[in-house]
C-alpha cells in the first residue's frame, strides 16, 4: 500500500512538473514575441518606481511631529495624533463636503456634456463646420486657470459683467448680482466653468470610440428606416457603454480631486464656506503654517478614500458583468 502511495505521489509530482514546464515555456515564448513592448515599458516602470513608490516613504511624516530642521531619524513619533486632530476639526468636514460636492457636480456635468457634444459632432455632415466646432470647443482647455479665472471673474462682475448685462437686457433680473459673492452658487459656477474649459477635450475619447463602431450597423439602420435618434439610442450609446463605464470607474478614483487652481482663484471671503476644498485646506492649515505632518495626514486620507471608491466601483462593475479595470 505504501509503495502504491509513493508511486501515485511520484506520478502526480511528475505531472505537475510537466505542466509547470509547459506554463514556463508558454510564458517565455510570449515574452520573446513581445520583447519590444516590454523593453519600451521599462523606462515607464523606472519612472513609476522613482517618482511614485520611493516618495511613499514620506508618508511617515504623518506619524511624526515633523520639523524640517531635523533629520528623519531625529523626528518625534506621535502615532495617529495628526489624524485625530484632522477628524476632530470642524473645518475638515466642511472642506470635505465642499470637495465631494464640487467633484460630483464636475463628474456629472463632465460626462453628460462630453457625451452629448460627441454625439452631436458625430451627427454633423458638414466636415468643415465640424472641425471649426471641435477647434473652438478644444481651445479653452489650453488656457491656464489663471487666465480662465480672470475671464470668468470679469464675465460675472457686478458692473461690466456680460452675464449681468444680458440678464438685465432680457428682464430676468432687476439689478446686477454679485455672482461670486453668493456662496451657495459657487459650486454651480465652478461646474459651468469646468464644462466651458474642458468639454471639448473630454469629447476626444468618445469621438475616438464612436469611430470604432462598424459603419455597416448605421447602413443597416438606414435601410430599416431608423431615424437619427434611433441610431443614437440603439447603436451609438450601447457601443459607447464600455468606454463610459471604464471612465466612470477611473473618475471615481479621483473623487476627492476636485481641483485647486479654480477654487483658489475664484474663491473669496464671501464664498469661503463653499469654495474651500481639501487641497486648499492642506495649503492653508498645513503647509502655510509649517504643519507638514497634518498636510501629509490629509494626503493619506485622500489616497485611502480614492482607493476605496476605485475598488468599490470596479467590484460593482464586476458583479454586474460590466467592463472593468481589473
Amino acid at each position: 500500500m505504501q509503495v502504491q502511495t509513493e508511486t501515485t505521489k511520484n506520478v502526480v509530482d511528475s505531472s505537475v512538473s510537466v505542466q509547470s514546464e509547459k506554463v514556463k515555456g508558454k510564458f517565455l515564448k510570449k515574452v520573446m514575441t513581445q520583447k519590444a513592448l516590454i523593453a519600451m515599458s521599462f523606462p515607464f516602470l523606472i519612472w513609476l518606481f522613482v517618482f511614485k513608490y520611493i516618495p511613499l516613504w514620506g508618508w511617515s511624516i504623518a506619524f511624526q511631529d515633523f520639523k524640517p530642521a531635523k533629520s528623519m531619524l531625529d523626528q518625534e513619533w506621535v502615532g495617529f495624533e495628526h489624524f485625530k486632530f484632522l477628524f476632530a476639526d470642524p473645518n475638515f468636514y466642511r472642506v470635505l463636503r465642499n470637495t465631494l460636492g464640487m467633484s460630483t457636480i464636475n463628474l456629472v456635468l463632465g460626462f453628460v456634456t462630453a457625451i452629448g457634444l460627441a454625439l452631436l459632432l458625430n451627427e454633423l455632415k458638414a466636415v468643415k463646420f465640424k472641425k471649426v466646432v471641435q477647434t473652438i470647443s478644444y481651445m479653452p482647455h489650453f488656457i491656464s486657470w489663471v487666465v480662465a479665472a480672470s475671464i470668468i471673474s470679469y464675465g460675472l462682475s457686478l458692473d461690466n459683467g456680460i452675464v449681468n448685462i444680458v440678464l438685465l437686457k432680457l428682464g430676468i433680473i432687476d439689478k446686477p448680482i454679485l455672482w461670486l459673492g453668493k456662496e451657495k452658487w459657487f459650486w454651480g459656477i465652478l461646474g459651468a466653468s469646468d464644462v466651458w474649459k474642458n468639454v471639448g477635450w473630454n469629447t476626444i475619447i468618445y469621438l475616438a470610440a464612436i469611430t470604432m463602431i462598424d459603419p455597416e450597423q448605421y447602413e443597416a439602420a438606414d435601410i430599416d428606416g431608423a431615424t437619427r435618434l434611433q441610431r443614437i439610442k440603439y447603436i451609438t450609446l450601447p457601443s459607447l457603454k464600455p468606454t463610459i463605464i471604464i471612465l466612470l470607474i477611473m473618475n471615481l478614483g479621483y473623487i476627492l480631486e476636485s481641483g485647486f487652481e479654480a477654487q483658489y482663484l475664484l474663491g473669496n471671503p464671501l464664498n469661503l464656506d463653499y469654495s474651500e476644498n481639501l487641497d486648499i485646506y492642506v495649503l492653508k492649515y498645513g503647509i502655510s503654517l509649517g504643519n507638514f505632518s497634518l498636510a501629509t495626514a490629509a494626503g493619506i486620507f485622500k489616497t485611502v478614500v480614492s482607493f476605496i471608491f476605485l475598488f468599490t466601483a470596479n467590484s460593482i462593475a464586476k458583479k454586474f458583468d460590466q467592463p472593468r479595470l481589473f
